[in-house]
C-alpha cells in the first residue's frame, strides 16, 4: 500500500528544501514530524504539511494505522521560476539582471512496508 501527496509551486527553492528532504528520507512518520517541528529551515513547514497530507491520505483511503506508516520516497522537483520586471539586481559594468524567485514541487510517498 502507498499513498502519496504533492504540493506544487511551493516558493522555496529546490536546493534548500533538498537539504531538509534528505533528512528524513526513509524515517518512520512520526519520527519525520518530530524532526521536520526541531529544524529552523524555511522548508520544513512545507514538508511537514505534505507529510500529513499524505498520511490523511493513506488512513482515508486505505485505513492503515499512522504509527505503522514509513516515508518510502521524497522528492523535489523544480517548479517554475518567477521573473520580476520591476526588481533587479545590479551587474557588472552597468549592467542589471532579474531577480529570481524560484519554486518547487514536493512529492512525497508513504509506505506501511518498507
Amino acid at each position: 500500500m502507498e499513498a502519496k501527496a504533492t504540493a506544487r509551486y511551493v516558493r522555496v527553492t529546490p536546493r534548500k528544501t533538498r537539504l531538509v528532504a534528505d533528512v528524513i528520507k526513509r524515517m518512520s512518520v512520526s519520527d519525520a514530524v518530530t524532526k521536520l517541528k526541531f529544524i529552523k529551515k524555511s522548508a520544513a513547514p512545507h514538508i511537514l504539511k505534505v507529510i500529513k497530507s499524505a498520511v490523511a491520505n493513506a488512513t482515508r483511503n486505505f485505513g492503515v494505522d499512522a504509527d505503522k506508516l514509513r516515508i518510502k520516497d521524497i522528492k523535489v522537483d523544480h517548479g517554475p521560476t518567477l521573473k520580476y520586471a520591476k526588481r533587479f539586481i545590479p551587474r557588472a559594468m552597468g549592467r542589471a539582471s532579474y531577480i529570481h524567485k524560484r519554486t518547487c514541487h514536493i512529492t512525497v510517498v508513504v509506505t506501511d512496508n518498507i
